[in-house]
């Protein structure tokens, strides 16, 4: 059985997608929102993870779907406009009487959307969003993702195990992305500070900026061991490329944000060395290996080019099956009748729910619902991407 999808385009006029068959009624489907990004500046990062949305679905419906009924998902792209999230949200609800919302991408996009998502009464599941504490109350957003403060600091505390010089550190930070402007101000400054390692002030860079050369100039003053820089791939990569050219030979380290497989090409040999904690490890069990050598070849096909899955393209991944083992365990029928009670069956499911993904086994959620992941430290060692160590997840309370 096919994916079947339509796309709605946010007000500001972007191009649908074109995502599958008309869908049909919705009685005979499950209908899922989907809220996605395909244009603006977290296109890169964002739109791998529709197709990995797609893979789920398709492989769901193959197999029977939902108590018998196919998955209809029904997108709402925002094109990184955060305000678009709350849009899209009330249009998913109100007009297309969807059952549960996957996504948005974005912390900043998560932030617009979970007033409305409270307001309406649907489950929400974002993509990526992993600011500290986003959900944390929240009655009706959960997150599949692990916050960037926990992660972070595994990354800091493997590199003191293994005894990596650490004294003395800058930041560098993108002011005009949410979660990178929020890292590189608050979390990484107070981490690190906690960690014994005497920070400057952060040093900011916007996003479109091409010239990086008086930011570098202030780290080389100091001349630290290390290089927190908080932005996603591409402006990393300007940082980290000028920071070298300036003869900076420390080691540069960043958290979630730009923690993808493509940018040990993206970087290039100025990227040797840097360290990154992610959420998914391909290698991790054979199910997770399938999905990252399906999402290459389908991505490859759609002339995107990656080097393997983000661990937000494995979150929305495992994000469907979440959903579908909760919607199951609810009994939903995709009844339009029944569409209200039924989106409180499917939060009640959250509650205590214990899940098997890609992303980990025996996943649970913690009080602030907040996933609880194992993370993996990531060095491009001799231009790969290389695990350097393993966290395991945290126990529920």
């Amino acid at each position: 059985m096919t994916l079947r999808a339509k796309t709605l385009a946010a007000a500001a006029g972007l191009a649908a997608l074109g995502l599958g068959a008309l869908p049909a009624l919705a009685q005979d489907t499950i209908k899922i929102g989907n809220i996605v990004v395909t244009t603006g500046f977290l296109k890169g990062p964002g739109e791998p993870a529709v197709h990995a949305f797609d893979i789920a679905v398709e492989e769901i419906n193959a197999a029977g779907g939902i108590n018998g009924k196919p998955i209809e998902i029904v997108r709402f792209d925002t094109g990184s406009d955060a305000k678009q999230a709350a849009t899209g949200v009330r249009t998913l609800v109100q007009d297309e009487d969807v059952l549960a919302i996957l996504g948005p991408f974005s912390s900043g996009e998560t932030r617009v959307a979970l007033t409305m998502a409270e307001r309406f009464g649907v489950l929400m599941i974002p993509t990526a969003a992993s600011a500290p504490d986003l959900v944390a109350d929240s009655k009706w957003g959960w997150r599949l993702t692990e916050d960037e403060s926990k992660q972070f600091s595994r990354l800091l505390s493997e590199m003191k195990k293994a005894g990596l010089p650490m004294g003395s550190a800058e930041i560098i930070y993108v002011s005009d992305e949410v979660v990178s402007a929020n890292a590189g101000t608050t979390l990484y400054p107070e981490l690190m500070k906690a960690a014994g390692i005497e920070v400057g002030e952060p040093i900011p860079v916007q996003y479109k900026s091409f010239d990086m050369s008086g930011q570098a100039a202030q780290v080389m003053a100091s001349n630290p061991d290390l290089v927190a820089v908080a932005g996603l791939p591409e402006s990393a990569s300007k940082v980290i490329k000028e920071l070298r050219r300036q003869g900076y030979e420390g080691r540069i380290i960043g958290s979630q944000i730009f923690a993808d497989p493509l940018i040990v090409e993206l970087f290039g040999p100025e990227g040797e060395g840097t360290m990154v904690v992610a959420g998914f490890w391909k290698g991790r069990t054979e199910q997770a290996q399938a999905f990252d050598d399906k999402l290459l070849a389908r991505l490859e096909a759609n002339g995107i080019h990656k080097l393997g899955a983000h661990h937000s393209d494995a979150q929305a991944y495992d994000g469907v099956y979440l959903l579908k083992q909760v919607m199951e365990a609810a009994g939903v029928t995709g009844d339009p009748a029944k569409v209200e009670e039924e989106r409180a069956a499917i939060l009640a499911q959250m509650e205590g729910v214990v899940f098997d993904g890609i992303v980990g086994d025996d996943v649970c959620f913690d009080s602030n619902h907040d996933a609880e992941l194992p993370g993996y430290v990531i060095e491009i060692k001799d231009g790969a991407w290389t695990k350097f160590a393993e966290a395991s997840a945290d126990t529920c309370e």
